[in-house]
């Protein structure tokens, strides 16, 4: 195939990586980077959740892609769909084809509504919502302040998600508005959620299950919702253990979050881990793809084993920047992620707890003189205006 035009450094997705790694890219002295993305809009997506608790307001949550494409870099408007590594070559949806001397590929993670039966059809109607989507999330509010008695629903799905404390967040803004509004007591709450415990660190596990037991939510532990039957308002509940038995829960609200996976057609190409998940295959520590050393990979649609938050990105960009110019002038990679990842859980209206880990769940307080494993009323604060400012101003700017 003939290609459309070659650059040095092309990067697929203008999300949080793509851009945060076109910004360093610049100020480390490369002029000839294009990044290919088709959307007009981006997206603070941390925020729906604080959308979704009547919080904040979604408008505030996204910008012109125009307005954070740093300067000097080629925007390529249009959907990537194909590699071919082996010719350098990236194919996208109509026809056009770019050569590369480096790939980043960051395109984001797909939102797999379809994997979970009855979801698609019950979406954003009969009491369905999710904060996964910027157009739902006023919707959840919606939902939230109005019900007054009956039963809520929130689940958390099997596999890696982007920012996986997001699903149980909700649910704790939820009951701690209904308390506010004096109708805790007769609105029956049910956490869903296939892990064992809600967190995969124990000391912090131990500071959730006290909020979860303070707002009286029922935890359903090791456990998925496996189907939406809209019409008489119930989930299938199925344990994910090996022969699982199910039951079916009703639900007056349901705040649903879905499956996810790398896109299908990252899966599809000689990138992917092969695997059902399909994610970008690399080295957890230098982020560069296992065969093909001229390709790089970060964010969600990356293989290595972190929590996939806009915090990972931050330390992952860095070092898939220096290790590109290592690559470029022919050196050995010396930069490598050691995993971290944070996550402000969100525990009232008022109360944020702020995991920071590794791949080995160590914690690493950016805060040491407060506790990391309790909620503190000053992360609200950080997750409500200080992290949305350093996104727009300084991570996007590759300044963070």
């Amino acid at each position: 195939m003939t290609s459309t035009a070659k650059h040095q450094i092309l990067i697929i997705g203008g999300g949080t990586a793509g851009i945060t790694v076109a910004a360093r890219m610049l100020r480390k002295g490369y002029t000839d980077v294009a990044v290919i993305e088709p959307s007009s809009v981006h997206y603070y997506q941390p925020l729906w959740t604080l959308v979704g608790g009547g919080q904040a307001e979604a408008s505030t949550t996204e910008r012109t892609e125009s307005s954070v494409m740093p300067k000097g870099v080629n925007w390529i408007k249009n959907a990537a769909n194909g590699f071919d590594p082996e010719h350098n070559t990236v194919t996208c949806a109509d026809g056009a084809a770019y050569e590369y001397d480096v790939l980043v590929v960051c395109p984001g993670i797909q939102l797999d509504w379809a994997s979970t039966e009855g979801l698609v059809e019950a979406l954003g109607h009969d009491g369905v919502s999710s904060n996964y989507r910027f157009d739902l999330a006023p919707r959840t509010w919606d939902l939230i302040r109005n019900l007054r008695s009956g039963t809520a629903v929130f689940t958390v799905p099997s596999g890696a998600i982007k920012c996986a404390g997001a699903p149980q967040k909700i649910a704790y803004l939820a009951a701690d508005y209904w308390r506010s509004q004096g109708v805790l007591s007769e609105i029956d709450i049910h956490l869903v959620m296939p892990g064992a415990r809600p967190f995969g660190i124990p000391a912090i596990a131990d500071s959730l299950d006290a909020v979860i037991a303070d707002y009286g939510i029922t935890l359903h532990a090791n456990s998925e919702v496996t189907a939406v039957d809209a019409a008489s308002r119930k989930v299938s509940v199925t344990s994910v253990a090996a022969g699982g038995t199910g039951a079916m829960l009703p639900y007056d609200m349901l705040h649903v979050v879905p499956r996810q996976s790398a896109p299908d057609w990252i899966k599809a190409s000689p990138l992917s881990t092969g695997d059902a998940y399909g994610y970008v295959d690399i080295d957890k520590r230098t982020l560069q793809q296992v065969r093909y050393p001229n390709v790089f990979s970060l964010g969600d649609a990356g293989s290595s084993p972190n929590s996939k938050t806009g915090a990972a990105i931050r330390k992952q960009a860095p070092v898939v920047v220096d290790n590109v110019d290592s690559f470029l002038k022919c050196q050995p990679l010396r930069a490598s992620y050691d995993g971290y990842s944070s996550c402000p859980i969100v525990t009232s209206s008022h109360a944020v707890l702020l995991a920071e880990f590794d791949y080995d769940f160590n914690l690493e307080s950016s805060f040491p003189v407060l506790d990391p494993t309790t909620p503190h009323r000053s992360y609200w604060y950080l997750k409500k205006y200080g992290l949305p400012l350093m996104y727009w101003n300084l991570m996007l700017k590759g300044l963070v």
